[in-house]
């Protein structure tokens, strides 16, 4: 998506025109260049002149209204040694949400030579909030810090034009090059490792491990996390939540009792039974008799529920995220593009694929799934289904008759009828329609949404959860008349007056309305008659556990630097001062604990077992930590293997901590006559 010219600013055309030409130098030789070692060339390959020299120091980081994900301020003097990797991107976008998996990819394959900063220059208003974009960090699982650019000025420094745009920075501060769009995992992946063989080998790469304080850091355990759509079935008195970051879906009665949990809970895409099948981020669902079809969004797969054997199996999609665009083809041979909400109407099944811009249907028991409207170009544009633009549907409803839908990126509510798309509230036709965004009730083409995620038909009226306005609006149809219903627009949990917190899905019976009240983890039901709403208990309903990988996070305590031994009396502790020697300017993270492990190789047992092992945490001030092992009350001799992890920033808040470990082997005598009983360590980066 691009930034429309308007909110380009001169001082960015300089250093934009620069940038150009090293954009051919980086991607126009990047993936074939004769003489170049690949990403997976050892050091002793790597070449004597630099693959991709920077021209230009690169910009700095100044100018950003607040860090998120981190415990301060970044700057690029922090990250020299480092390679940089800056990440423009908006939240609401579907391709800037693309590239988080590809991000995480290259973190994980270069832990120590890369950081990533994610750069949030916001489309709407609502996106310029912190408080929300640290909502979104959490949401989709970031790692690397964010600062919120809100006023564009980091953007304007860089000549920012589109979302997604990555840029790369070389561990000596130089700007190296950009590419805009999604799908370039394999490109960064083979650049960045060129330029780390480099680096290593001229000696100006820094592979010091760093640490950054994340959000997620802060969030306690919850029975909803995030959920994203919901169903209800009136007739079956049940209601189907996902559960989006928890990678589940929750079933409910329409009272809020729990009757079951499909999905373990962890990231994947097994089919199986309810406690062995899995999920990723999942969104809309729809029944269809005893069949629950879920939109499986990040696995970029359509699943089913038998509901009957509870068993849950995959019916398109190859669990590859689709890159080219195609109008047809098998269920299981052709790569679906994040699908976001579903509905059901003569046997048919819709799709609003958010990925290309487009609805998709499959008929039920048919192999094949196909577009059914949409050109794939993003714009909100009228006219026939093969001639229409959309703009990242997220939400689907239908009457029994037409089906309505609702273009987020272009903050529109539309309509598929009689073989056309025409926009019943929000801006159509004109351009620069994907900006013309607020929260204005009204009639038609002058009503003004803002990134609306769901969407329900109930008794002649559309019921629209205005998602960044945190708002629900209803809209008659016949009249595309307006009105703001539920949400008093303002953040929040009150349910009185009621306050929402960017709500994306909506589901109604006869007698309610529920809402997903997204960001405050909870499911609203809102009485249509009184319009008061209380929230859901769902007794029983727990957090899924995480996998024991997560759980066990132990140091290795094994040899390390030898120590003379000490003297300890037996039942006495050993008291074990650690000096840090930091870099000047550094101390001790005071966000991050310094952590301790023991273990010993004693006979006879002269060190206390109890304490091998565990992680502790130590007692600590700027620049040191205290340890204290206790002695058995056994005389003999015993060695003490002792490991120590902790985190250095610049005055002890900096927003890049780097990370260090040390370990040694300590001989220990104890006995009666012992004299010392304490002993002072040193640890160095």
């Amino acid at each position: 998506m691009r930034v429309p010219a308007m909110r380009q600013r001169r001082d960015g055309m300089r250093f934009g025109l620069i940038s150009c030409v090293l954009i051919a130098l980086l991607f126009g030789a990047g993936l074939a260049v004769p003489g170049h070692c690949s990403a997976q060339d050892s050091e002793e390959n790597a070449p004597t002149e630099n693959p991709y020299p920077g021209r230009v120091p690169a910009p700095s980081l100044d100018g950003g209204l607040e860090w998120l994900n981190t415990s301060g301020p970044i700057s690029l003097r922090d990250l020299r040694g480092k390679v940089v990797l800056l990440d423009f991107w908006t939240y609401c976008c579907i391709n800037c949400i693309h590239v988080l998996p590809d991000l995480k990819y290259l973190e994980q394959k270069y832990p120590d030579e890369l950081v990533v900063i994610g750069v949030h220059a916001a489309k709407f208003d609502n996106e310029k909030e912190s408080e929300n974009i640290r909502e979104a960090i959490i949401r989709y699982e970031i790692e690397h810090p964010v600062v919120n650019d809100g006023s564009m000025t980091i953007a304007r420094k860089y000549g920012f034009s589109s979302w997604p745009t990555l840029m790369l920075i070389d561990p000596e501060g130089n700007f190296v090059g950009r590419q805009s769009g999604e799908g370039n995992r394999e490109l960064f992946d083979q650049v960045i490792g060129q330029m780390v063989n480099y680096h290593r080998s001229k000696g100006t790469l820094d592979e010091t491990p760093i640490k950054f304080h994340l959000e997620r850091q802060q969030e306690p355990a919850r029975e909803l996390n995030y959920p994203g759509k919901i169903h209800a079935d009136e007739a079956g008195n049940r209601l189907f939540i996902t559960d989006s970051n928890h990678n589940r879906i929750v079933v409910t009665t329409l009272d809020g009792d729990l009757i079951d949990v499909i999905g373990s809970g962890q990231i994947g895409a097994n089919d199986g039974d309810y406690k062995s099948a899995s999920f990723d981020h999942p969104q809309g669902t729809v029944l269809v008799g005893n069949t629950l079809y879920v939109a499986d969004t990040e696995n970029h797969l359509l699943r089913t529920v038998d509901l009957e054997k509870k068993q849950v199996s995959t019916l398109a999609g190859t669990g590859v995220q689709a890159r080219r665009r195609a109008n047809s083809g098998s269920l299981r041979e052709l790569p679906l593009n994040s699908p976001w909400a579903l509905e059901h109407l003569d046997g048919v099944l819709y799709i609003a694929m958010a990925g290309p811009h487009q609805l998709w249907k499959h008929d039920l028991g048919s192999e094949t799934i196909e577009v059914f409207a949409g050109t794939g170009r993003e714009d909100v544009i009228d006219g026939p289904l093969d001639a229409s633009a959309l703009a990242q549907p997220s939400a689907i409803t239908s009457d029994g008759e037409a089906l309505y839908f609702v273009d987020s990126e272009g903050s529109a509510v539309r309509e598929v009828r009689d073989g056309k798309v025409t926009t019943i509230v929000g801006p159509h036709d004109i351009r620069g329609a994907l900006f013309e965004f607020g929260d204005i009730d009204g009639v038609g083409d002058n009503v003004r949404l803002q990134h609306p995620i769901g969407l329900v038909y109930h008794d002649g009226m559309l019921y629209v959860a205005d998602t960044y306005n945190d708002r629900v609006k209803k809209i008659d149809i016949a009249s595309r008349e307006a009105k703001s219903w539920l949400g008093n627009g303002e953040r929040g949990e009150s349910l009185d007056p009621l306050q929402l917190n960017e709500p994306a899905g909506v589901a109604a019976t006869s007698e309610a309305l529920f809402v997903t009240d997204t960001n405050n983890h909870r499911i609203l039901k809102v009485n249509w008659q009184t319009g008061t709403a209380e929230a859901l208990k769902i007794e029983g309903l727990n957090p899924p556990q995480p996998p024991q990988s997560q759980q066990v996070v132990e140091l290795v305590t094994g040899p390390g630097e030898e120590l003379p031994a000490v003297n300890v009396k037996p039942g006495e502790m050993l008291n074990i001062t650690v000096q840090f020697d930091l870099p000047i300017g550094y101390k001790l993270n005071k966000l991050a604990p310094v952590i301790y492990q023991v273990g010993a190789k004693t006979t006879p047992s002269v060190i206390e077992a109890s304490v091998f092992g565990k992680r502790q945490q130590a007692a600590s001030d700027e620049i040191s930590a205290t340890v204290s092992v206790p002695m058995t009350g056994q005389e003999g001799q015993g060695t003490l293997g002792l490991a120590v992890s902790y985190q250095y920033c610049r005055d002890g808040i900096g927003g890049v901590c780097k990370a260090g470990e040390k370990k040694w082997t300590i001989p220990v005598n104890v006995s009666a006559d012992a004299a010392d009983e304490s002993i002072e360590v040193i640890a160095a980066p």
